[in-house]
Formats: C-alpha cells, sequence, structure tokens
C-alpha cells in the first residue's frame, strides 16, 4: 500500500563530479536531460547550488551526516565516517523507513588498517542502511564502465557487464520492485558518472559518445584554456545523458506501482569538473566549475516548476530530507532545510555558501551572489585546518563570471576583502572551526 502523505518515500539520485551546465534546465543547447528537465518543471529547481567540500569522499560524508567534513574527521578521501556518527539512514530507519543504498559509497576505508576499497564493507560500515545494500566503497577500483562488481548485503560479490549506469539502475529497479510495500523507502542510488575512471585516466560515456556530444558550446570558464576537455567533455556529457535515461527507467517504475505522487526526489551531484584547467586534476578547487552542482527536488511542497535563486549548499539537503520525512531535524546538523525558500526568500536567509576544501590545499572560501574569496594555508595541505590563512582568490562574479581575473591583490577592494574575511571567519567559526587568522597575500 502507499504511504500516508505525511511519510512519503524519499528517493535521492546522486552523481559524481556533474557540473550544473551539463543539463537542459541550466543551459545545456544539447538535449541531454530530457527526463531530469521535466522533473524541473513538475518540482523545484535551485539556481545557486553549491557542493560544501569539493572531494568526494568529504562532500559525502557532510551530506550523510548534516555536518561539516572537519567536524567528522572526513576531511579528505580515505579517511573513514566514524562509527559513532548518525546518518540519514539511522535517522529514517529509526523512524520506520526501509532504507537501500546503491552505488559507491567512499566512507567505509580509511588507508591500510581499514581498506575496503575493493572488499566488501561490513555493516558497521554502511551508515545505518540495513535494508538493502548493493554497493563498493570505491567503485572506479572494482569496476569501470563496462564491467566489474559490486557486493551485496551479504558481502557476496555481485558481477555486471554492460554499461555500468544501466546495471547500477538494474539493481536499484531490483529494490524498488521487491521493496516492503508495508512501509515508506529511503534510497540512496549512488552513481559514479559522470566521474573520469581512475584507472583508464578519461571519462567514459557510452559507445558513441564523441560522436553524438560532440557539437557542444564551450562552457565559458574553458575556453580558451588547456586542460582536457577536448578530448573528454563529449563523453563527459554522454556520462550525464545515460543517467538521465536511466533516471526516466526509475520515475517510470515509481509510476507503474502508482508511487510517484507519493515520492519525494530529490537529484544533485558531489561537486564538479574544471577538466585540469585549475589544478592537475578536476576538482579541490573554489571555482564555479568544480563546486557549482545541479540540485532538484520533486514531492512534499517542492512542486510546480518553481526556480529558486537563493544560494543553497549540499549541506542544506540532510535537514530538507528529515524534514520531508517529518523526522526532527537534530540541532547539530548545520545547514538549513529548504522548505524555508518556498514561499519566497526569508529576510534572514543568508546568500552566502561556505567552503572547506583539502587535498590539494587546506582551503576555505565563502560564495555569494557578487564574490568569491578563498583562503589558503601556507604550510603543508594535508590536515584539516590551520591557524593562519593567506589570501588566494578573489572574483567578482559579476563583472567575470567565469573567473579570468584575480583580484587578490587589487589594492582597491581591501575593504571588499576584509569584509569577506569577517565572513569567512564566522562561517568558520559556526562550522565548529577555531577562528584563523587571515593575512593578506603578499
Amino acid at each position: 500500500m502507499s504511504p500516508k502523505p505525511n511519510r512519503p518515500n524519499i528517493l535521492f539520485v546522486f552523481s559524481d563530479q556533474q557540473r550544473w551546465d551539463t543539463m537542459g534546465c541550466y543551459g545545456q543547447k544539447l538535449d541531454t536531460t530530457p527526463n531530469l528537465d521535466r522533473l524541473a518543471t513538475e518540482g523545484v529547481k535551485f539556481d545557486l547550488a553549491f557542493t560544501c567540500q569539493p572531494v568526494c569522499g568529504p562532500a559525502r560524508a557532510c551530506l550523510q551526516t548534516g555536518k561539516y567534513a572537519t567536524e567528522l574527521g572526513t576531511y579528505r578521501n580515505d579517511i573513514a565516517l566514524p562509527l559513532c556518527e548518525k546518518t540519514l539512514a539511522h535517522y529514517l530507519g529509526d523512524s520506520g523507513y526501509e532504507t537501500a543504498y546503491v552505488g559507491k559509497w567512499h566512507l567505509a576505508s580509511t588507508g591500510k588498517q581499514h581498506d575496503y576499497r575493493e572488499k566488501a564493507v561490513p555493516p558497521e560500515r554502511r551508515g545505518g542502511y540495513r535494508d538493502y545494500w548493493l554497493a563498493s566503497d570505491v567503485l572506479e577500483f572494482t569496476s569501470d564502465s563496462q564491467s566489474g562488481f559490486l557486493f551485496d548485503k551479504d558481502g557476496q560479490k555481485v558481477a555486471f557487464k554492460g554499461y555500468r549506469v544501466d546495471k547500477v539502475t538494474d539493481f536499484a529497479l531490483d529494490f524498488l520492485e521487491n521493496r516492503d510495500a508495508d512501509r515508506p523507502f529511503f534510497m540512496f542510488l549512488s552513481y559514479i558518472e559522470p566521474h573520469h575512471q581512475n584507472n583508464h585516466n578519461r571519462y567514459e560515456g557510452p559507445e558513441g559518445s564523441k560522436e553524438r556530444w560532440g557539437d557542444y558550446e564551450i562552457p565559458g570558464d574553458l575556453l580558451h584554456t588547456e586542460g582536457d576537455w577536448r578530448e573528454n567533455y563529449p563523453d563527459y556529457l554522454g556520462c550525464v545523458n545515460s543517467i538521465d535515461r536511466n533516471f526516466g527507467r526509475l520515475y517510470d517504475e515509481l509510476e507503474r506501482q502508482g508511487i510517484a505522487d507519493d515520492t519525494v526526489i530529490v537529484y544533485t551531484s558531489d561537486h564538479g569538473s574544471h577538466f585540469r584547467t585549475r589544478n592537475g586534476e578536476y576538482k579541490r578547487s573554489c571555482h564555479d566549475g568544480c563546486i557549482h552542482i545541479p540540485m532538484l527536488i520533486k514531492g512534499g511542497g517542492f512542486d510546480g516548476g518553481k526556480t529558486i535563486d537563493s544560494l543553497v549548499s549540499l549541506i542544506d539537503l540532510p535537514p530538507t530530507i528529515l524534514q520531508a520525512a517529518g523526522v526532527e531535524v537534530p540541532e547539530e546538523m548545520r545547514g538549513r532545510a529548504l522548505h524555508q525558500l518556498l514561499d519566497g526568500e526569508p529576510a534572514e536567509w543568508e546568500n552566502a555558501v561556505f567552503l572547506q576544501i583539502s587535498e590539494s590545499q587546506t582551503g576555505r572560501a565563502v560564495r555569494t551572489r557578487k564574490w568569491k574569496y578563498l583562503v589558503r594555508a601556507p604550510e603543508k595541505s594535508d590536515r584539516p585546518a590551520a591557524d593562519v590563512y593567506m589570501e588566494d582568490f578573489l572574483y567578482d562574479l559579476e563583472a567575470d563570471p567565469h573567473e579570468q581575473v584575480n583580484l587578490v591583490s587589487d589594492p582597491s577592494l581591501a575593504e571588499v576583502r576584509e569584509k569577506l574575511a569577517d565572513l569567512l571567519r564566522r562561517r568558520m567559526a559556526e562550522a565548529g572551526e577555531k577562528e584563523p587568522v587571515i593575512e593578506p597575500t603578499s
């Protein structure tokens, strides 16, 4: 039977390393995402959504718990989510939801002492997803785009052959078709696409992607740059189109079961990709190509084809999901439930998002409508935080939306930098960090 209206099903569809501008509803001129564009016309699209940590593992830790990565200790990849932390699955499972996880997890391994990158994740390291589990901790290590394996609830390998997005969707459909119809469900479906395939050092779209998606308009931030987008962008769009096609399969199944209107659907990504134009790889930078993500929600009041242009963060989704499920939002969650924006932006909504950046640097950033401001610790990057940071980037996003001119040394903007530094220190303190010293660039 269908769940009660105040206990909706929740389907969370998560891509990896997807820029916002790969989708038609965000301005992509090629017809890459007709099914997700339909979701945008029926639900709510957030125009200015950003990650809170542009690295895979830390972003996932924030999303599962509603806390910042430094609070959790998961400030870089290859640090497991602490066993004591409560996740969305714990809160929802304890309130009666059937919980399911499918795809890439990336929160179980820490170095050699807890190495589950190519082994089954034990139950205690699955973040409370108790009912259905078909996942790999690091899916790009147990598969490539055409074959590989995941692990089921009993720790047994489940091999697949065929395009990975299709096969991972098959597993998600298996859950939907065999779920407990007397309970609302929460399924977190974590695709790895369009993330590059590590061992092949490239993006891998379905066969024919280079031909089908080769006539693309070059994103403004990539124009006249080096990087590797020229050889990769068509396959990148092919990955996104494959996700969209498979999202259509999921939505068709919800409609077949008569539960599409009883299901809250969330679609977003962990971060974007700058295609090696800002550093030596694809992420770990403050630039919009890396941090600006798609975010769509349909159901539970998120309806009507509305577009919201308030600045929102990935860390706002955990309280949003709990509120949609009628579960009390714990005080330790740092984000703001996005329900607040459905009837217009409240006066207290601060249009600024805060980012912690690791591995490439120990960095902190704030983005407002007009400004992007990043500070970086001068010492080695592999640590969670620092006492002293140096100003590193300042962009005027209204005059320079593609972030080509770094104004951090402009003496006429000293007052702007001072105000942004005050904002950044406050947001760091609100995230549980020690208030640092921020020094001007030399």
